[in-house]
C-alpha cells in the first residue's frame, strides 16, 4: 500500500537531468524525508486516531488555527497537482496515436488544456458516483499503469545497455555525488521530496498491525527501499537513452519508452504502455479527487467551513466540496495558457505542489516534537524509537529536510525554460501567499451556527481538558487557543 501511494513515473524525467546523481538525491530524500514521514505519521495516527488526520495531529499541538491550515494545505495541494498529473495523462494520450506527430499534439497548449479539464471533470463526475463507482480503477490502476510499465522501463533499459548500446548520462562512482555548490543545481531535487508524500496517508492502519513496535519499522523499511528502487531505475532508463540537452519534463518518459521499444523490435506495444500509462494516472485521479475533499467535509462539518460546503448526495460524496475543487482546478489550468510552454506551467505548478504540501509537512513533524512535552503521557500504540532523542532526530531530520525543500522551491531552475525568471518566481511567490493566507481568513470567519450538531466529532484534548470548557492551548501553561475569543459555546469548541 505504501509503494503504490508513493511511486508515480510522471516526474522521473526532472531527475533524469542529474543522471547518476539522481540516485543521491533519492536515497537524501527517502532517509531524511520519506522514512521519517511514515514513523512520525504512525505515532500521530495511534496516539490521535480519532477523526480528522492532519488536522488533528497539528491542531493537538499547535490549536486548530494551525490545524486548519494543515489540511487546507493538503487540500489545495491536490488541487495544484492535479493540473500536472494530468499533463502528463495529456502527453500519454497524444502518444496512443501516430508516433511522428506525437511530440507536436503534445506540446500543444489548447490539446493539453482540453484533456487536463476533460479528464478531471470525468474523475469528478466518477467521484460523485460514490465508492463503487472507481474502487475497481483504483484498486488495479496502480499496478497495470506503474508498476507494471516501470518493471518494462528498466527492463528494456539493462537490457539495452548489456547488448552494447552507450549511455547518455556517465555512469562512473564520480557521477553519483552532485555538485550541491549551486542552488540552482537542487532546485529540480527538490520535488523529490512530492514522489515521497502520502505515507502518512497509510499511518491509519497501524492499529490493525500485530507487534506494530517491530513489524511497522519493517513495513516502513520495504516501503522506502521499494520506492527509491523503482525510482531510481526508472530515473536512470530515461537519463540512459534520452541525451541530457534533450530531457522534456513531460515528454520523455514516452520518448524513452518509443526508443526501447523500437529497439526490442516490438515497437507496436508503445500506444499500449501509453494507454496503461493513462489509465494509472486516472484511477490515481479519482482516488485523490475523493480523498482529500471527503476529509475536508469533516472538518467543515465540525464547524470550520460554511454549512454550504456541508452537503452530501445520495452517494455520500461531498459534491459541493467536490466542485469547488474541480472550479479551482479549472481556473488554474488556464495557466498553462499564460506561460510560455507547457513545459514551464508544468515546472510552475509541480513547484507550487511541493511548496504547499511541505508547509503540512513542516507543521507534521513540529507537531510530533511539540506533542511529546505537551501530552507525554496519551497512550501511543506506536512511538517514534529512541524517546525523545529519537524524536529530535527524526522528527527533526524531517522537519529540516522539509524547510530546505521549501526555501530552495522558490529558486527558478536552471535546467528548465521557465521564461522570465522574474514572472516565474513572482507567479510562485503569490500563488504561495494567497494559498497560505486562505485558510486563516476562512477560520477567522467561522461561526459557531457552522457547526453540524448531528455529527460525533471528538475535541481536541486541550478542549476536552480545559477548566470550564475555555479552550487553552493545550500547552499547561493556561494561554489560550490561537483562536480563542471565538463565540462557541463549551460544547462546540
Amino acid at each position: 500500500m505504501n509503494i503504490v501511494a508513493v511511486v508515480s513515473l510522471r516526474g522521473l524525467p526532472a531527475e533524469a537531468e542529474y543522471g547518476l546523481a539522481s540516485t543521491f538525491y533519492y536515497l537524501f530524500a527517502a532517509l531524511f524525508f520519506l522514512a521519517p514521514v511514515g514513523l512520525v505519521a504512525a505515532e500521530l495516527a495511534t496516539g490521535w486516531p480519532e477523526e480528522g488526520g492532519m488536522f488533528r495531529w497539528v491542531g493537538e499541538a499547535f490549536g486548530s488555527r494551525w490545524g486548519f491550515l494543515a489540511i487546507f494545505m493538503v487540500f489545495i495541494e491536490g488541487c495544484i497537482w492535479f493540473p500536472t498529473i494530468l499533463t502528463f495523462a495529456a502527453v500519454t494520450l497524444a502518444y496512443t496515436g501516430d508516433a511522428a506527430t506525437a511530440p507536436q499534439v503534445s506540446s500543444d497548449k489548447v490539446f493539453v488544456l482540453v484533456v487536463v479539464l476533460a479528464v478531471f471533470w470525468l474523475a469528478t463526475l466518477i467521484a460523485l458516483r460514490g465508492v463503487r463507482s472507481f474502487s475497481s480503477v483504483a484498486k488495479w490502476g496502480g499496478i497495470l499503469g506503474t508498476l507494471v510499465p516501470a518493471v518494462v522501463l528498466v527492463g528494456l533499459a539493462a537490457a539495452y545497455l548489456a547488448a552494447g548500446h552507450p549511455s547518455q548520462t556517465e555512469l562512473s562512482w564520480g557521477a553519483f555525488v552532485p555538485d550541491l555548490s549551486k542552488v540552482s543545481n537542487i532546485v529540480l531535487a527538490a520535488s523529490i521530496f512530492l514522489f515521497y508524500a502520502g505515507m502518512e496517508m497509510n499511518a491509519v492502519h497501524v492499529r490493525s498491525i500485530r507487534n506494530p513496535i517491530r513489524n511497522y519499522p519493517v513495513a516502513i523499511l520495504v516501503a522506502a527501499l521499494g520506492a527509491v528502487v523503482v525510482l531510481t531505475l526508472g530515473t536512470l532508463a530515461i537519463a540512459v537513452v534520452v541525451p541530457p540537452g534533450q530531457i522534456d519534463l513531460t515528454q520523455s518518459l514516452l520518448t524513452t519508452f518509443h526508443t526501447l521499444l523500437d529497439w526490442a523490435g516490438i515497437g507496436w506495444a508503445a500506444p499500449v504502455l501509453a494507454a496503461m500509462l493513462a489509465v494509472g494516472v486516472l484511477a490515481g485521479i479519482v482516488t485523490w479527487v475523493a480523498g482529500p475533499a471527503t476529509g475536508l467535509l469533516s472538518v467543515a462539518r465540525a464547524g470550520y467551513l460554511p454549512i454550504w460546503f456541508h452537503r452530501t448526495n445520495r452517494a455520500g460524496m461531498p459534491s459541493r466540496i467536490l466542485l469547488v475543487q474541480a472550479a479551482v482546478v479549472t481556473v488554474l489550468s488556464v495557466l498553462f495558457v499564460v506561460l510560455p510552454s507547457v513545459q514551464a506551467a508544468y515546472q510552475l505548478m509541480s513547484q507550487l505542489t511541493v511548496i504547499l504540501y511541505l508547509v503540512a509537512y513542516v507543521l507534521m513533524f513540529a507537531a510530533v516534537i511539540a506533542l511529546r512535552y505537551t501530552q507525554p503521557s496519551r497512550p501511543r500504540r506506536y512511538h517514534v524509537p529512541g524517546g525523545l532523542v529519537g524524536v529530535w532526530v527524526i522528527g527533526g531530520c524531517g522537519l529540516l529536510a522539509s524547510v530546505l525543500a521549501l526555501v530552495v522551491s522558490f529558486v527558478p531552475p536552471a535546467q528548465v525554460e521557465v521564461g522570465s525568471p522574474t514572472t516565474y518566481v513572482g507567479l510562485l511567490v503569490g500563488l504561495s501567499v494567497v494559498f497560505v493566507a486562505l485558510p486563516f481568513w476562512a477560520y477567522a470567519a467561522r461561526r459557531p451556527s457552522w457547526r453540524d450538531d448531528t455529527l460525533d466529532f471528538a475535541p481536541f484534548t486541550w478542549q476536552a481538558t480545559a477548566p470550564g470548557g475555555s479552550a487553552t492551548d493545550g500547552q499547561g501553561t493556561g494561554g489560550t487557543d490561537p483562536g480563542a475569543g471565538d463565540p462557541w459555546p463549551p460544547a462546540h469548541r
